[in-house]
Parts: C-alpha cells; structure tokens; sequence
C-alpha cells in the first residue's frame, strides 16, 4: 500500500524498546509499561527489515484457491505479523484529528494481523484504552494516545512490549485514516452488515452524527465510520471493539469475493498517498492473497484484560498473572 516503502529516520530507530517489571500496586495487579525508545524513534525493526519476499508481479497469478486462482501474487514464505493502526485523523498529516478533544491525530483502532502462507489469519483488537507508562512519566496514559507522540513507531514498541513479542515484531504496520477506509469501503462498492439495533447520537463537540437503522443492509463508506466511531454509554471502548471486528469481518467476506479481485490492485494505488506503510504493493497484495484464501476460519484473540475497579474507569490493564507472550498463543 505504499508508494515505495515509507521509512523512519534511522537514526531515530537506534534506541530499542523494553518491558519493565510488572508490578502490584494498591491491592492488584498492574503491568506498566517502561519504553527506552526515542520519542519518534522505530524499536524492534518495524520499519528496518528485510523483505521477506520479492515484490510481486499483480498480473501474475498466484497458485490456485479454493475455487480457481487469485489475480494478485504469491503469498510470503513465512508467517507475517502486520500492525494497523486507525488514525482519528481524517487523512495523514491532518492540523487537528476532528476528534474531541482536538488535537493531533490519536490511533482510535489498533490490530495486530498474523497471516500465514495457508491462508490462516489471527487477528488481535488491541484496546485503545489499554494502560501504559512511559519512562519518566509520572501517571498512566492510553495505548492510543502513544500514535500522537511517536508515531507508528512507538506505537508498535509499546505493543511489542506489552504483549511479548519476538524481536522485529510487528514486521509491518499499515497507518490507517478515516478517510482511506472510507475509500477503501467505497472502492469494494460497500460492505453488508446487520446492526441487531438502530445506532444514534450526535456529538456536538466534533459535530458528528450517527444516524444507522438496524438490519441487514449495504453499508457505504461514510456509514461504516459511523458504525465504529458509535459508542454507547453502557458498553464504551468495548462496544466499539466489537463493532470494529464485526466490519472487519465483513471486509475480509468482501475481499475473498473473485469479482473484486481485478479491483485490488487498482484500489491499492488510489489508497497509497492517503496511507503510512512500510508495505510495498507487491507485498500488500501478497498479503491480501494469502488473508483471502479462508474467510470463514479467521481467528479472533482476546488479551487478558482485569476487570475494572471502579465504574466508568478510563484505562484498562492486563492481567498481571498472565505468562508472556500474550500474542501470538497456539
């Protein structure tokens, strides 16, 4: 999805990241997060790996799947683990991320992808509200707010901490704005969903409305954003959590459709300057080939969350007890 592969200054990537000791505080566990990166700097080789495989040829056809061959390229060697991160920001480089409070762009949906050459595809819904503390920082702060401070970098640091990683882990990360999943939306000629219940609200503060009846219908761009920025007062973070997996899923059901293969690559091109990536096409539609060959066994995982202490708490955090790595588990 990138237009060459976007990369950050290496010199900022010199510093690495870790994990501090987990802790118990005030009668329960609490897991914080000490990162010993630079604030925009990339730790664990996001953005500095090497290609896992040479840049497809989209004409080429790649083996054939379930029901006939993919018109986009090869699927990678080797397992690849790919973070996304949706930006409140309506596109990159955005004054102010149309959000409240205002300000510069925070990641709202975070989304650690592992896909496999079979075409096995786990998927992690990172929370946006997970707790984190920086070094030096004296109060805890979300996992999303981390994207206005470092960027895709410390970011995808911060992940790879708090859930174990391996070293270079996330290979690849993919930055999100709400206005190229409009388009992507838009360029699949919508996706069907099927709220079991009408959505509506309207916030004053980022003059944003949401106005979607209940049941099955096609959903255009502008719609599924309403869709996973909704959020009700009973469930919070968590409903929009479910919301974003549920058009997750409808995306990939989209995807895996032969008539919209010819579209991909195409799309792929009218998406790269509204996205951050250290993704070449050949590789995102590698991706794509291989995510598309089993929509119906995607897997979804769940971090081990504690429950929260107090009613209307703003940060969550991990289960202390819980053994490292939290991500990928067989």
């Amino acid at each position: 999805m990138a237009g060459g592969e976007r990369r950050v200054n290496a010199a900022r990537a010199s510093a690495g990241a870790r994990v501090a000791a987990r802790q118990q505080g005030s009668g329960r566990g609490r897991r914080l997060l000490a990162l010993l990166a630079a604030a925009l700097g990339l730790a664990g080789g996001i953005a500095l790996v090497n290609l896992v495989w040479a840049p497809a040829d989209p004409a080429q056809s790649s083996a054939d799947l379930a029901g006939g061959g993919t018109p986009l390229a090869d699927p990678p060697s080797r397992p690849i683990t790919v973070l996304l991160i949706g930006s409140d920001a309506d596109r990159l480089g955005a004054a102010s991320n149309g959000a409240a409070p205002a300000g510069p762009a925070n990641s709202d949906a975070l989304l650690l992808a592992r896909i496999r050459p079979d075409g096995s595809l786990r998927l992690l819904n990172l929370p946006s509200d997970l707790a984190v503390q920086l070094p030096g920082g004296k109060e805890l702060q979300s996992l999303g707010s981390l994207y206005r401070q470092g960027g895709a970098a410390l970011t995808g640091s911060a992940v790879a901490a708090l859930l174990g990683l391996e070293s270079g882990q996330p290979e690849r990360f993919v930055v999100l704005p709400r206005g190229a999943m409009r388009e992507l939306v838009d360029g699949l000629g919508g996706v069907e969903l099927n709220p079991e219940t009408a959505l509506r609200s309207f916030d004053k503060t980022q003059n944003f409305r949401v106005d979607i009846q209940a049941g099955l219908q096609d959903f255009s761009g502008r719609q599924v954003e309403q869709m996973v920025r909704f959020k009700e007062p009973s469930l919070g973070e968590q409903g929009r959590r479910i919301r974003q997996q549920t058009v997750l899923e409808a995306l990939l059901q989209q995807l895996s459709r032969p008539d919209q293969w010819p579209k991909l690559p195409e799309l792929l091109t009218r998406l790269t300057p509204q996205v951050e990536t250290n993704l070449s096409k050949g590789e995102a539609l590698s991706l794509l080939s291989a995510a598309i060959q089993k929509p119906e066994a995607i897997r979804f995982d769940q971090l081990p969350l504690s429950p929260p202490t107090k009613p209307n708490q703003p940060l969550r955090q991990l289960q202390a007890s819980a053994p490292l790595p939290l991500w990928p588990r067989e």
